[in-house]
């Protein structure tokens, strides 16, 4: 599972490099998707190569790089990360009534995003794997897809309940029907949270997700001059 060391690079640089911008040691999503830069060299990140492809105040998260803000960035927040992988057996679809999102689903699935802050999340994000809804009438409240991937490795990602719906195993019935799936496509479930949600991480780890690593995580800015 060496593309977990840097997965982000990986991923695109290769199966999400249509969605991506940047050349040589740098890549981001392209504007729309999630906020998300990578670098060849994660421990030595180019960022004056990277405001090639940005604008001054764009927001970006940025993993496994530690020490000082570079010139002209802003560390905004400065924290950790629990890279979890799937060790379970095949679990049930118990979620067959959920329904797959499309661009038509943007804007909800965006609102909810903001709402319950899962973690970077663009109108287009829902256009880089399988997502899945659940519905109360015409009002999405919970949803759960894909995101990175490398290799045989494949995210769970965007995993969120409306406050209204919590404590009812929404989210938990999404995730069991992403990794099915993923499973019977032969590849291996991973997934991040971070490392003060104690709360999610115990809960993954009853689903049957172990720990891989613990990694910094940062949202940095470029600085307007």
């Amino acid at each position: 599972m060496r593309e977990l060391d840097n997965i982000t690079w990986h991923t695109l640089c290769g199966p999400h490099a249509r969605f991506a911008a940047g050349r040589g040691a740098v890549r981001r999503y392209a504007a729309g998707f999630s906020p998300i830069v990578a670098f060849e060299d994660r421990d030595r990140p180019n960022f004056g190569l990277l405001e090639r492809y940005c604008e001054p105040g764009e927001h970006f998260y940025s993993a496994f790089w530690k020490g000082a803000a570079p010139e002209g960035w802003s560390i905004d927040v400065d924290s950790t990360m629990f890279q979890m992988v799937w060790k379970g057996d095949v679990p049930e679809d118990d979620a067959p009534e959920a329904v797959a999102l499309d661009a038509k689903h943007a804007l909800q699935a965006v609102a909810l995003a903001e709402l319950t802050r899962p973690g970077p999340f663009g109108p287009r994000t829902i256009e880089l794997g399988d997502y899945f809804g659940l519905f109360e009438g015409d009002r999405l409240v919970a949803m759960a897809g894909e995101r990175m991937q490398a290799g045989s490795l494949r995210e769970i990602s965007g995993v969120c309940t409306h406050p209204d719906y919590q404590g009812r195993g929404l989210a938990r019935r999404l995730m069991n029907k992403l990794i099915r799936r993923q499973m019977h496509r032969g590849e291996r479930t991973f997934l991040h949270v971070m490392s003060a949600n104690a709360g999610a991480r115990n809960l993954y780890e009853k689903m049957g997700f172990a720990d891989y690593s613990e990694v910094v995580v940062r949202v940095i800015t470029r600085r307007k001059p």
